[in-house]
């Protein structure tokens, strides 16, 4: 396919973007700064300005597609992970400014010049856990769409909306607009480096649900997204299939969780942070598990 991704020179982006490429997909980078990946072209925007995100979708990929002589391709569809990552980058309404005007101008482009598809980044914050003032818990376990989504914070309240915009645009269009509820990305380097502390402290996890994503099963789950069409709209939670402590399930239930709801049952190695929607509309399928890394050490 040929693919906008804005947000390629980012944390999870820069893993993403180099496995759709080596699915075979051309990839345009649209982001503030050069991506690092090698065969990635980036192009550098500012997408809370309209015009320039409606004319970066209509725009040549690079040089040679100058040659057919037949104008410029469209692209098949967008992938859209640029935000202000979290809290404290930016002041709260410049954070919220920036992600939902960016966000909103993807959409728009996208339906107005009949780009069929788009995937965007929503957060595990929506569940308003990750950020909160104190303590907050689950209002059960484990965490699946369906849970509520009423945050405390900028960042996550920019990705409700940002869902919420989302689902308005696909009833307008009819196209397919896939959210992702990203869990905390770890790239491979950091199962070495963090990990370790949160096999002693796994308090450490408790703002993220004791989940997490390797950046390289969020490509994959991108690309299980590009190869899915008529879904519409809907939103699916990204983790892998593990817990991010050396606990079990009952144990890290027992210990954190000794009063929150069980909603399902679940094994002993289970995450909190339900990825099954995913496997069963999606196929999704992750590969990696900070096991592999630690335990072969």
């Amino acid at each position: 396919m040929r693919l906008l991704f804005t947000g390629g020179s980012g944390k999870a982006g820069r893993h993403a973007t180099a496995y759709l490429r080596d699915q075979g997909h051309r990839i345009t980078n649209l982001d503030w700064a050069d991506s690092d990946v090698p065969g990635i072209k980036t192009l550098k925007i500012d997408l809370t300005d309209a015009g320039q995100v409606f004319n970066a979708c209509q725009a040549y990929a690079d040089f040679d597609e100058l040659e057919p002589g037949q104008g410029v391709p469209r692209y098949d569809a967008i992938v859209h992970f640029a935000a202000i990552p979290a809290i404290l980058f930016r002041p709260d309404n410049e954070t919220y400014r920036i992600n939902t005007l960016s966000t909103y101008n993807v959409l728009d482009a996208a339906t107005k010049l009949g780009i069929p598809k788009v995937i965007f980044a929503s957060s595990e914050t929506t569940y308003g856990v990750c950020f909160a003032d104190g303590l907050k818990q689950p209002d059960y376990l484990p965490v699946d769409e369906e849970h509520p989504t009423v945050p405390q914070d900028s960042y996550a309240m920019s990705k409700v909306v940002n869902e919420v915009t989302a689902r308005s645009f696909q009833a307008r269009s009819g196209i397919d607009i896939y959210g992702l509820r990203i869990n905390n990305v770890i790239e491979p380097h950091e199962y070495a480096e963090n990990f370790p502390a949160f096999m002693d402290q796994p308090e450490l996890r408790r703002r993220n649900i004791f989940a997490y994503i390797d950046a390289r099963d969020l490509g994959q789950m991108v690309e299980c997204c590009l190869q899915t069409d008529g879904l519409g709209y809907e939103v699916f939670n990204v983790s892998n299939d593990d817990l991010s402590v050396g606990l079990s399930n009952p144990e890290v239930i027992e210990r954190f969780y000794p009063d929150v709801p069980i909603k399902t049952e679940m094994s002993e190695w289970e995450t909190f942070y339900s990825n099954k929607k995913a496997r069963r509309l999606l196929g999704f399928a992750p590969q990696y598990s900070w096991r592999d890394v630690l335990n072969a050490d």
